[in-house]
């Protein structure tokens, strides 16, 4: 790679590092394997970069890789345990109770299947839509949905099974309750 598409290729780095972070937390639900994987999509980002379009794609390449290298690693650590943290029925204030709520949902995410986890958090975190997910993913749309249905599914349940509790939003059929982080 010549110094040009190496330089390019840093500014590019740096400049989506962190969003790519964030959805690698999302996907692990620990900010050191967040860093590890993002630095393991990066390398297969760097290795691709000569013959990649540097105008188009380049982000939903990056975070395709980032998913990839999640997936594959929660595969590896399949049988590791999930540690969860037992959090008390005192409340302080409104920022405690968001914490705790938010200590609850990551709980609930991290006993999801890697798939049914990458589709929710690339769903409704990166606000990406079906066709976008089913490119990142490498799948069928039909594969998202369904597996976003069964990922949002889990995830109340698991999320209930935690302690939180689902209620209905105005507005919101009884029937769709949601989480409320």
């Amino acid at each position: 790679m010549g110094r040009r598409g190496e330089s390019e290729f840093v500014a590019f780095a740096e400049a989506c590092r962190p969003a790519l972070r964030r959805t690698a937390f999302l996907m692990c639900g620990d900010w050191d394997h967040a860093a590890d994987i993002v630095q393991e999509a990066m390398i297969r980002v760097y290795v691709a970069w000569p013959r990649l379009e540097q105008d188009h794609g380049l982000r939903a390449y990056a975070r395709r890789a980032v998913v990839s290298v999640a997936i594959e690693q929660a595969r590896k650590r399949s049988s590791r345990e999930v540690p969860t943290d037992q959090i008390g029925d005192r409340r302080v204030d409104d920022a405690a109770d968001q914490l705790a709520d938010r200590l609850l949902l990551m709980s609930a995410l991290a006993e999801l299947p890697a798939r049914q986890r990458a589709c929710v958090v690339l769903r409704f975190y990166e606000d990406l839509g079906v066709e976008a997910v089913a490119e990142a993913l490498g799948c069928r749309t039909g594969t998202v949905k369904s597996q976003t249905a069964r990922g949002l599914e889990a995830l109340r349940a698991a999320y209930a099974r935690h302690g939180g509790e689902l209620v209905v939003r105005p507005g919101v059929p009884a029937e769709a309750k949601e989480v409320t982080p």
